[in-house]
Order: C-alpha cells, then structure tokens, then sequence
C-alpha cells in the first residue's frame, strides 16, 4: 500500500511536533507549513492524499486558502482546525465543501481518526464486509438447506440482497463469484420448494400461504380505503427487491418508511398474468371465466394488459368501496410531469393508481440494445442504472409533490426478473408461447429434471389455450432454447434479465409503505 502523503497547515506547527512524530511512527508522511501562501505553493508541487488547515493564521486565512487550494486540486480531503466555534465559521466552511471540522486543542488520535474517516475508509469498509460475510456464510448456507416455509425464504432472500448491496459497495470483488455461488445455491433449494407447495397454496383450508399476487390490494390498500386515508399505490413493474433498496435513499428525504415487506408473485412472473391478477384480486383462470373479454390468452393477438383500470373498478365494487379513483398508466415518462402539475386535482381523488413500465422496458431494451446491455452487464450495473434514471426522471419530481400533501404511498411490482445463463432445450409447435422463462403448449418435449411442470393448469388457476395445454417454468439461471438456430438464440440472449420462471429475484418481491413527512 503507497504511503500516505499528509500537508498540515499551521502558524503554530512548531508546537504539534509531537502530533507529527506521532503520525510518522505509523507510517504517514507529512509536509508542513505555517502559512496559507507556503501551502498552496506545496500544493501546486506536490500530490497530498489529505489536508489539515488550521483557520485562524496571519496573512491568508483558513477559509480563503481553503478557497484557494479547492480552485487548484478540488477532490483532495480537507480537515479543518479551528480554536473557534462560531457557528457562521462552521457554516462557511462546510459550505466551501471541507471534508472534517476539529476543535483545537486536538490529540493525535482525533487527527488518526480523521485521516483513517478520509482516506482508508473504503479500505477499511470492504475488510470488514468481507470478513463480515466470510463469517455470514457458513450460517446463511446452513438457513438455505433449513428454509422450510415461505417465510423463510423471504429472509433469506433479504440477507442475501444485503450482502449483495455491501459487497457491491465494496472495493475488493474476490466475494463476488463466492457470493453468486451462494444465490444459486439458495434458487436451486427455492425452486424445490416452489415444485413441493405451490399448487397447495390455492388450497382454500391451506392457512400456511403467502401473500399472492391477487390479495394484494385486498390486504394492503383496501383497509387503508376503508379508514378514509388518501392513498397512492405506484406499480413499477419489473421492480426487483434490490432495485428498491438503491431507490429508498432518494425517498427517505421526503417520505418515513412505515413498513417494508416482501410478498409472492403468482407463476408465470410474468406482467400479462401477475399484473392482471393484482388489479382484478383474481387469478388468471378466473379472470378468464368471469370477464372474457378483459383476458387475452397468450396465443391471442393484441395487448395483455388494456383493461388494469377496468379490472381495479370491478375490484373495489366487488368489496363495496366507493372510494373516488384515479388511474393512469405511465407508457412514456413525461406523463408524470403532466400528473405533477396537476397533483392537486389528481389528489382530490382519495385512490390514486399509476403504473409505470421504465425498469420493465430497461429490462427488454437491455436485451434489443447493444449500448444498454454494455452499460447494464450485471446486476450491480443494472442497478446503478435504475437509480440513475430515477433521480433524474419526473416520476421522482412527481413523488416529491405528492410527499408536499398527507398520502400513504404504497410501492410494489408485478414480478421481478433475473440475469439468465444457461440453456436449456425445449421444442413446441408453433402455438407455444415465445417467454424465454416458461412454455405453455401441447406436446411440449424437453429434459423433465430441468423445469418445473403445471401439467394440469387448473390446479395453479392458469388458463389453457388447448385441452392438453401445460406450463413449465425455467428456474435459477436457465432460460429455454429451441434446437433450431441455437447457438445464435443463446448467444443473443445469455446474461440477459428476463422474467416469468422460478427465482427468489422474480417471485419474491417488495411491498412498501412510506407516509408523507
């Protein structure tokens, strides 16, 4: 590791000798100067990895040196010392963008704090992330093999993401392939789980069911209707448990977390069947039969999704809540400057719905689009994207006026997507759906210990376009290829994020409640 180069500033260096001495013993090495005209000469000759600038000197003071050496090196750490404690100074300082304030008299142990604070703290946060998850893996391995219940599964789901998000914060990736490892392992024990109880948690005296796609609404924002509280629910699909995590800072500034949870999305994980099922409060065989003509099977031309709005009002007649409503599906994202604009009449309403596509078509333009998918080459980078595009989009300037009047913001998904890697062989005739993460059709041939079979639909609530109609799920990393042109299929489509199988990313989704502060 280089040596650490130090520049201390100070009209009375003579008398931090000992602070110095002390320094150089661990290894720093340190320039000094007793006048803010001496510092900025060193600074133009030589590279400091930090600053200590005393504020009270004769000649130049503190604050305009400081001025002065952020014009010549912008990003070196400056530490301030100062004997006073005036508050204006503070201000002018912080403002002049220092990177520490310490009151004279210091000790050397404030001065090794501060050095350590700017300049080993990456260092010293991945030592200890990775030493923390080291320590962490033996024990999350063990909670996979034991996860007997969906419960379960969401907190391992949760430790997973968190170290996710850590050691991607980290500066050292040697954890990186050990840590995918260990989600692979935790999907492959997920879908086992999923194969074993699934079909079971349709069973009306099953009592050990999770909260599915079509009791959300019912379970969530129906009570919060019925207690006449003013409520938002904004869907954006294709939102995975991650993505949120790296969304919940920008957020925290305007609105309180009062609840965040994890909840199922019904199989497939996919916008046509989790999405519908979460405006109407019914499942996708059930849709089918009671309103026809607001379901469009997979193998019908036209939009899956044209009639959320119609679907919600049946919804809520359904349960007698008469709560004013408005809808609005968000296909370009300049609307939700149009919805800003006119948030207090939209707020007159006490049940606001908007739905938004962005992460959903990120997600497929990553696959179309050679730039995307360069930027968004993994899950960290996709990430990365996703919160870049939120801070700057209007969707972000629309919540910030919504956070300016008393609303529960309720944010969820339909499903979630996962970053596929492995082929796997399937032929169907011409009728089997296109999806690269499940298949329905007759006559479907492939390798039985690689998916996950719905041989009769009826009992997962799944519409059948054909009598001898079945569903198979793709799970983990793998995604279906058709022998025909295979290379070429796998080569586009590898390392893309898809949806629509069996994962912890696409299943196990987040439900979050904020309240305007």
């Amino acid at each position: 590791m280089k040596q650490i180069r130090i520049l201390w500033t100070d009209d009375e260096i003579d008398l931090l000798k000992p602070h110095i001495i002390f320094l150089e013993k661990k290894g720093y090495y340190i320039d000094t100067a007793t006048n803010g005209s001496d510092a900025l000469e060193l600074v133009k000759e030589s590279n400091y990895d930090i600053i200590f600038l005393d504020e009270n000197m004769p000649g130049l003071s503190g604050l305009e040196t400081l001025s002065r050496i952020k014009s010549i090196k912008p990003l070196i750490p400056i530490i301030m010392i100062t004997k006073s404690e005036e508050e204006n100074i503070m201000d002018e300082a912080i403002g002049s963008k220092i990177n520490d304030y310490l009151i004279k008299p210091v000790n050397p142990n404030q001065i090794l704090l501060a050095i350590k604070k700017n300049i080993d703290k990456e260092r010293l946060i991945t030592q200890k992330t990775t030493s923390a998850y080291q320590s962490e893996f033996s024990r999350l391995g063990m909670e996979i093999n034991d996860s007997l219940s969906h419960e379960d599964w969401m907190e391992v789901y949760k430790k997973l993401t968190y170290w996710e998000l850590e050691l991607s914060n980290s500066q050292d990736s040697t954890m990186d392939e050990v840590l995918r490892m260990q989600l692979n392992e935790a999907n492959s024990s997920f879908a086992k789980f999923i194969k074993r109880n699934y079909t079971d948690w349709f069973d009306p005296k099953n009592n050990e069911k999770p909260l599915l796609s079509p009791s959300l609404l019912k379970e969530t924002v129906f009570p919060l209707l019925k207690e006449n509280k003013k409520v938002v629910f904004l869907l954006m699909d294709n939102l995975r448990f991650d993505q949120w995590k790296s969304l919940e800072p920008l957020l925290s500034q305007f609105y309180k977390l009062e609840k965040e949870s994890l909840y199922y999305s019904i199989l497939p994980t996919s916008t046509q069947y989790s999405r519908n099922s979460i405006f109407s409060g019914l499942m996708p065989s059930e849709i089918n039969r009671l309103y026809p003509e607001l379901w469009k099977n997979d193998d019908e031309e036209g939009g899956k999704n044209l009639y959320e709005e119609d679907m919600l009002k049946s919804y809520l007649h359904r349960y007698n809540i008469n709560s004013s409503m408005y809808f609005e599906k968000v296909t370009d994202i300049k609307y939700c400057k149009r919805i800003a604009d006119n948030a207090n009449s939209i707020l007159n309403n006490q049940f606001v719905t908007i739905v938004v596509n962005f992460v959903d078509a990120l997600s497929h333009a990553r696959t179309d689009q050679k730039m995307i998918r360069e930027l968004a080459n993994t899950t960290s980078a996709y990430r990365a994207i996703t919160k870049s595009w939120f801070e700057f989009s209007p969707l972000f300037e629309m919540l910030k006026v919504f956070a300016e009047k008393d609303i529960h913001l309720v944010i969820s998904t339909d499903h979630g997507s996962i970053q596929v890697s492995d082929p796997i062989k399937i032929i169907g005739d011409r009728a089997t759906t296109t999806n690269l993460r499940y298949k329905q059709g007759k006559s479907l041939n492939y390798n039985k210990k690689e998916v996950i079979e719905i041989l009769n639909p009826m009992d997962a609530y799944l519409p059948k376009t054909n009598i001898s109609s079945t569903y198979v799920f793709a799970h983990g990393t793998d995604f279906f290829a058709y022998p025909n042109n295979y290379n070429h299929y796998v080569k586009y489509y590898k390392d893309t994020f898809q949806h629509g199988g069996v994962s912890l990313q696409e299943m196990i989704i987040p439900l979050i409640h904020l309240k305007s502060k």
